[in-house]
């Protein structure tokens, strides 16, 4: 079953279209089913909410810069482009707060209806919109660092009390006492009765 044509209890569903007031929406109606015809399309749209993983991600809202090429070929839209995108995450080491820019290539092909491929993912063109979010989506969470850190020599925290290392790289404790021998702890340093004999 396609896309384009949904059956639900004996009649034709059809398809809920993209939202076209989205950024992340391209209307393809200036681009003819001639194969070869291009257009190039600059915009920034909006970041959708949980771009990301759970340590690191697009912020919602923020800007995503767009900077594709449509081009008409037999089997629909490929989609070929850049997004630029502002990341917001925690360092897994140190847990401090990481941002940066990332860009991430794009490249959809975006079927016309009856010209699905045998793949059962393709993308596909509804009416004469294409929705570029799950495109997005799967490239920037691909792009992600699975253990993002702020630095790539991030000192992390201190396993006794938690202090950043990167702020105090001197940052040392004694060595604990084996709890076999703590009752020991000061045995030889004198007592206030040794201090009066002497």
């Amino acid at each position: 079953m396609t896309l384009s044509n949904r059956v639900l209890k004996g009649s034709v569903v059809p398809p809920r279209l993209p939202d076209p007031r989205s950024g992340l929406v391209l209307d393809t109606h200036g681009l003819s089913r001639r194969a070869g015809e291009q257009v190039e399309v600059t915009r920034v749209a909006e970041a959708p909410a949980e771009l990301g993983i759970e340590v690191i991600g697009v912020p919602p809202g923020s800007p995503v810069d767009l900077d594709l090429r449509l081009e008409s070929v037999v089997e629909g839209i490929l989609v070929t482009g850049t997004a630029v995108v502002r990341l917001r995450g925690n360092c897994a080491r140190c847990l401090g707060e990481i941002s940066s820019t990332e860009e991430v290539d794009l490249q959809e092909l975006f079927c016309y209806p009856g010209k699905e491929l045998d793949d059962a993912e393709a993308m596909h063109v509804e009416g004469e919109l294409i929705d570029l979010e799950p495109v997005l989506r799967d490239a920037v969470v691909l792009d992600l660092p699975f253990t993002p850190l702020c630095r790539p020599d991030c000192a992390g925290l201190c396993p006794t009390c938690g202090a950043n290392l990167n702020e105090d790289p001197a940052h040392s404790h004694d060595e604990p006492i084996d709890p076999r021998w703590a009752d020991l702890t000061g045995w030889n340093e004198p007592t206030n009765e040794t201090k009066d004999k002497e």
